[in-house]
């Protein structure tokens, strides 16, 4: 593809793709089709400029449209938003679901990652292919995790058009796959988002309360049922009081990281650069974690209502959530959600008659493991590669658009409503001192009941476990999805809270436990975990370019290899985890390593 403006150009289709989304162009200088050919000067690079951050948007509305990205729409695209061509198609290659090589307009992605593949996406995928053949129309593409872990092994339809259609096949058979590939408006609807939540229902349940209660699409039940009680108690305390509630709660964030939230937010509210924004970090797409996908579906208005709290507290205007590209139905949900709010005056520009002014873009990932880093995403948003920025400067100085921003995930914010309503001190005596409130579980693999489980800190592995259900013989549980690490089948007194996974010598993460009876051949486990941080990482340093490619090599060969041979190849590993760990730009690189590592000295994966 040349990376220059070209002579291509777009087909009708592609042009009314883009024109939907940004406007029909006002001259020559953005691609209109005038007689007087007025090219002689420019006119509005300035404001084109301004939108650069449309460019993700408007590649998914070529891709939509069409099921790829031409060079003549790609070069469109470009004229609208005076984007240089290299760099929009460095932008449209970083993204699993876009191509800019022709393909069938159905794409059928079929998730080959942990949960998946220990359900039997292998012989998934082989059944599928067979069943299609050639010349089918539909092309099928081997997928990292679609956040439909409770349910796999999955599949994901994406049939391109006007509007583009989606289906989703979970548990998926080869027959089912095929009919949401072929007619997906004719596919089964999906369960409904409780049969994620096994609790569901259960008056004792904090976060989860509403999942499976309320009618999602309704705020009128929302309201019933306690919604914004949070928001207009946050009003009458004020910014500062809403700030000193949250940090007196001792909420921390529930991603992985464990950052404060109530310090995160006096440190962005402090700032006197303006204006300020809120990000909504809906990019869960570490395998085996689908706790946020269960709240957006069955539960969205709540996260509108704590996005507009978080950015009274911190005094922005705006907010964005970045939304995973693979949750079509979490999309419609909380697009229906926030444009009810809008009307009845929950968002806008006067909340609930109090003068202040907020709203919510939703903007869409399109497969990209490391946009779940914080910077990686803002610069998701702003048009360009999502690659992690280096730090200092933080996002509470410099984040999104260069100003200062909070960036919390769903979880973080859906726990600020709690805290609220019931009051920081009440929060606090939840869980135990140093890890407060409820926190989501995602369970998935060898159990009799995966889903979102709510418990309160300090809740040991076995007791979740139980809950579950587990299979058979265990043999061992992935706490913290790809990024975490295992913990043996005589380990489950271990208490899920961050420091008592840390003192264990593992990390609790974003909350993912996996279990894996002793009928999963753990070696095949590790090597699609090498696998998926290789194809993953963003590639910017070294370290974790190089090395999660080594890293997946070493594996490979001592799957074919043993005695002293394997054991070159464990020790390159340990060497080339410890560069990972200590070398790497983002958290990508520094935990490519831990499961693996966990895995040979915890379980012995390779005696």
């Amino acid at each position: 593809m040349d990376l220059h403006f070209g002579d291509s150009k777009p087909t009708d289709d592609e042009r009314a793709a883009v024109d939907a989304l940004l406007g029909p162009p006002e001259s020559s200088w953005e691609g209109a089709d005038r007689s007087d050919a007025d090219l002689r000067w420019a006119r509005g690079g300035r404001e084109a400029r301004d939108r650069r951050d449309l460019l993700l948007p408007g590649l998914h509305a070529i891709n939509d449209r069409i099921g790829w990205i031409s060079e003549g729409a790609l070069d469109y695209l470009c004229r609208r938003l005076t984007v240089p061509p290299a760099e929009a198609y460095g932008v449209a290659t970083f993204y699993a679901m876009f191509s800019v090589k022709p393909r069938p307009a159905t794409v059928l992605h079929v998730c080959t990652d942990l949960a998946c593949a220990a359900a039997g996406a292998s012989e998934l995928c082989a059944g599928i292919e067979a069943r299609l053949g050639l010349g089918s129309g539909v092309s099928v593409e081997r997928s990292p995790c679609l956040g439909l872990c409770e349910r796999a092994p999955a599949a994901l339809a994406i049939k391109a058009g006007d509007p583009v259609r989606t289906a989703v096949s979970a548990p998926a058979t080869v027959h089912d796959a095929v009919l949401a590939a072929s007619a997906p408006d004719s596919a089964p609807e999906e369960p409904p988002a409780a049969m994620a939540v096994p609790q569901a229902g259960d008056p004792s349940l904090t976060l989860l309360r509403r999942v499976g209660v309320v009618d999602p699409s309704s705020l009128d039940d929302y309201r019933a049922h306690g919604g914004y009680t949070a928001l207009r108690r946050a009003f009458d305390l004020g910014p500062a009081g809403v700030i000193r509630e949250v940090t007196d709660s001792g909420l921390v964030g529930r991603g992985g990281a464990a950052f404060p939230t109530g310090r995160k937010w006096q440190a962005t509210a402090s700032q006197p650069d303006h204006p300020h924004y809120v990000v909504c970090n809906a990019d869960e797409s570490e395998p085996g974690t689908f706790k946020d996908r269960v709240i957006m579906e069955g539960d969205p208005y709540a996260l509108v209502e704590a996005m507009t709290i978080a950015s009274y507290a911190i005094g922005a205007h705006k907010g964005y959530l970045y939304l995973r590209g693979e949750y079509p139905r979490a999309l419609r949900r909380l697009e229906h959600a926030i444009a009810q709010a809008r009307a009845r005056g929950f968002l806008g520009d006067d909340v609930l008659g109090q003068g202040y002014a907020f709203d919510i873009e939703v903007r869409r990932g399109a497969g990209a493991y490391i946009c779940g880093e914080e910077t990686a995403l803002f610069n998701s948003i702003e048009g360009y590669r999502g690659e992690p920025r280096s730090k200092p400067p933080f996002p509470v100085e410099k984040g999104l658009f260069g100003k200062p921003t909070v960036e919390n995930n769903v979880e973080t914010l859906v726990n600020v409503l709690p805290i609220l309503t019931m009051g920081a001190p009440a929060y606090a005596a939840i869980g135990t001192a140093k890890s407060t409130g409820p926190k989501l579980f995602c369970v998935s693999g060898s159990v009799d009941r995966p889903g979102i489980y709510e418990l309160p800190f300090g809740a040991t592995l076995g007791e979740l476990l139980e809950l579950a259900g587990v299979r058979r013989r265990l043999r061992a549980v992935l706490l913290g999805g790809a990024a975490g690490g295992f913990v043996r089948a005589d380990e489950l007194d271990i208490p899920l809270t961050f420091e008592g996974t840390r003192e264990a010598g593992t990390t609790l993460g974003s909350g993912v436990v996996m279990a894996f009876d002793d009928t999963v051949p753990l070696p095949r486990l590790l090597l699609r975990i090498a696998e998926f941080f290789r194809d993953e990482s963003c590639g910017q340093c070294v370290p974790c370019r190089v090395g999660t490619v080594r890293q997946e090599e070493a594996l490979h060969r001592i799957v074919e290899r043993s005695g002293a041979a394997a054991a070159d190849d464990i020790a390159l590993l340990r060497e080339v985890g410890r560069a990972m760990r200590d070398a790497s730009i983002c958290g990508l690189g520094q935990t490519a390593w831990n499961a693996v590592e966990s895995a040979i000295d915890r379980l012995g994966a390779y005696e």
